[in-house]
């Protein structure tokens, strides 16, 4: 059981991350943490690759956009730290996160990332439940008799 934990501990993957610049990205209830670097293109996720983190290949996509939209898709690594809410928001709290760090690397992509609203965080949320219906806007059964 010892050896386990041990090797749990050993997997953990140190990051030199000292020339990167920051940004946190929101989406809901996610909070994302990016630190972008000039690098090769890997993206790492609380300790792991991306792509073993998220499970669609929808999030994955859209985690690579910023990328893809300045034509750069190898050119920066990313670590990021993600906490709260589900896969969808962790995924697009990323995409707010990685775009704000890309502006702070070069100001020329801000019109690009704009035009697209990768910069503007998203507010949607969840409307609250009210006080006498069953959700937020659905009532209970009405019997007329």
């Amino acid at each position: 059981m010892e050896n386990i934990q041990l090797d749990n501990k050993q997997k953990k993957i140190k990051l030199d991350f000292k020339d990167s610049k920051y940004a946190t990205g929101r989406r809901k209830k996610s909070i994302a943490k990016v630190w972008l670097k000039k690098g090769s293109g890997k993206i790492y996720v609380n300790g792991k690759l991306y792509s073993d983190y998220f499970v669609s290949e929808n999030h994955k996509m859209l985690i690579t956009r910023p990328f893809d939209l300045i034509d750069q898709p190898t050119n920066y690594d990313v670590r990021c730290n993600v906490k709260g809410g589900g896969p969808t928001g962790q995924a697009g709290a990323m995409v707010h996160g990685i775009s704000k760090a890309l502006v702070l690397f070069d100001k020329n992509l801000r019109s690009t990332l704009k035009t697209e609203k990768l910069i503007t965080r998203d507010s949607r949320a969840v409307e609250r439940k009210k006080p006498g219906r069953k959700k937020a806007r659905r009532s209970f059964q009405f019997s007329k008799r």
